[in-house]
């Protein structure tokens, strides 16, 4: 009689200890989790520099491959793509720019070219 009683005991024990951890495992497990997200994941909104830097390079060598009869929209949608990531990687070295307020024409080719040359001051390999 002795033998049973101890078992249920036993087992009411074990699962009463099972129940009381439960909690502390699983906010454990929750802030570990969150640890590792927040980690990995850059700040949201902002691209991480050298995905930018890519595009920028990828982009003006598109822009300059552009063949003489391709259409007009091709060529206006790289620019503004370009000017994009331009303005992008502007903010992201905290570089001063005026092209989102520069007039279109060569003021603002000479707007993008300045910029060009102050993000590759700032560090920014622009040329591939």
């Amino acid at each position: 009689m002795l033998v049973p009683l101890l078992q249920i005991g036993g087992t009411v024990a074990v699962v009463a200890a099972l129940i009381a951890w439960t909690g502390p495992v699983y906010r454990w497990g929750r802030r570990r989790r969150e640890r590792r997200r927040a980690a990995g994941a850059p700040p949201p909104g902002r691209r991480p520099l050298q995905v930018v830097a890519a595009d920028v390079r990828r982009l003006g060598r598109s822009l300059s491959l552009v063949p003489a009869g391709a259409p007009m929209a091709r060529r206006r949608a790289l620019v503004a793509a370009y000017d994009d990531v331009l303005v992008e990687a502007a903010l992201l070295l905290d570089v001063p720019h005026e092209l989102r307020t520069t007039p279109d024409g060569t003021r603002r080719d000479a707007e993008r070219l300045r910029l060009v040359a102050a993000l590759e001051a700032a560090g920014l390999a622009v040329q591939a």
